[in-house]
């Protein structure tokens, strides 16, 4: 075998490591089982396909930390698989699954570093509401969106919005709604919301999460039927769920995107509350550094709040990608001079320093700009 085929997997298999740790950190849990399972076959390839490559017993540990914490993630989501409409099976059987937040989630506002504005702006919208219904007489907001630069939490946030009220976490893609399901699209949205409903009639509060919501909601210059029909049919589901002749529901649309300015005005006023995630400050830099660095060995000339303060501009996920390079430092010189005995030396400010030279921030500065203008148009706390 070559080392082009070792090399490329080693990689495959380093990039869905990152993206599961990156999803588990967020709270998409889904999406973090799946990317540990593709790690995970892609190392059992590699130790099948080279088995005296000397990295093979790291890659079996690694196998079985990634086993245990599927296990841990599978056991947090209580799938509920959404119900055929009529007397039989038609296409939509395979209608995607709902998501439970037990009562012992560790996702909770406890776990979101800072926003206090964030979390005070939500608490108000969802979660006063879902604790104190009888204190609102008049209603209270059904739609909150949130919008940022990507790889800032968005998800993360939404997650444990549905931990702080023990309630039932539906996500959705909205991309996929257009994308595969059109022509039977509207009739899932449909059933979406009537699922939603009767989850919610038990008293317990239901989160629909939209992810790229700008991809469902973005105006177009032209349209086929199948697309006006499922933007229709979330615009009257949306409608439905303020109507002074529908039942009080503890049912909430969570949607996030990276490109607010794409929203069709229609759909921007549906979301009563639009509330601005973004890079994260130095104190939550500062934190997501201790947070991530806890469970590795750091040399005492290592100063984190150094670290926080040169890392102003990057995001969340850019901030767990530096620590696991630096890391990988140690471990990439422990194997060329040990072959991979005994541990890896502390990482050292050093190491960080030269990670940096060649990551820079995963964010335009232009981009920000965009952000904050629009904010400042359409900003409803």
């Amino acid at each position: 075998m070559s080392s082009t085929s070792l090399t490329y997997l080693e990689g495959l298999a380093r990039n869905y490591a990152i993206r599961a740790v990156m999803s588990d950190r967020e709270g998409n849990y889904a999406d973090a089982i799946t990317y540990y399972r593709r790690a995970i076959e892609v190392l059992e390839k590699i130790i099948q396909m080279y088995p005296d490559h000397s990295l093979n017993n790291i890659y079996r540990q690694w196998i079985g930390e990634y086993r245990r914490r599927v296990a841990e993630l599978e056991g947090l989501l209580g799938r509920v698989k959404v119900p055929a409409s009529g007397g039989g099976q038609d296409s939509l059987d395979d209608i995607d699954s709902f998501f439970k937040v037990v009562s012992d989630s560790p996702i909770n506002f406890s776990k979101v570093a800072n926003m206090d504005e964030v979390k005070n702006s939500i608490r108000e919208s969802i979660i006063y509401p879902s604790k104190r219904p009888d204190l609102f007489p008049l209603g209270w907001p059904r739609g909150i969106l949130l919008f940022g630069p990507p790889g800032c939490g968005k998800t993360y946030i939404a997650a444990a919005v549905a931990g702080e009220v023990n309630g039932y976490f539906v996500s959705v893609d909205a991309a996929s709604i257009m994308s595969k399901w059109l022509g039977e699209a509207e009739k899932r949205v449909a059933r979406l919301f009537s699922k939603a409903r009767e989850l919610a009639r038990s008293g317990t509060p239901v989160i629909i999460f939209i992810d790229e919501v700008d991809s469902l909601f973005a105006p177009y210059s032209s349209e086929v039927g199948g697309e006006a029909r499922v933007r229709n049919q979330f615009l009257k589901e949306m409608d439905g769920l303020d109507s002074k002749f529908s039942p009080k529901l503890l049912l909430f649309i969570v949607a996030a995107t990276n490109k607010p300015w794409r929203l069709d005005e229609a759909f921007i006023r549906r979301f009563q509350k639009r509330i601005y995630i973004p890079l994260p400050s130095r104190e939550t830099r500062l934190e997501l550094l201790r947070m991530y660095t806890k469970s590795l060995k750091l040399d005492p000339g290592v100063s984190l709040e150094k670290l926080a303060d040169i890392l102003e501009g990057y995001s969340s996920s850019d901030v767990v990608e530096i620590v696991m390079a630096a890391h990988l430092r140690t471990v990439r010189e422990l194997f060329e001079k040990s072959g991979g005995q005994g541990e890896p030396r502390p990482i050292t400010m050093e190491d960080f320093e030269e990670v940096l030279k060649y990551r820079k921030p995963s964010i335009n500065r232009d981009l920000l700009k965009a952000y904050e203008m629009w904010y400042e148009k359409y900003k409803a706390l």
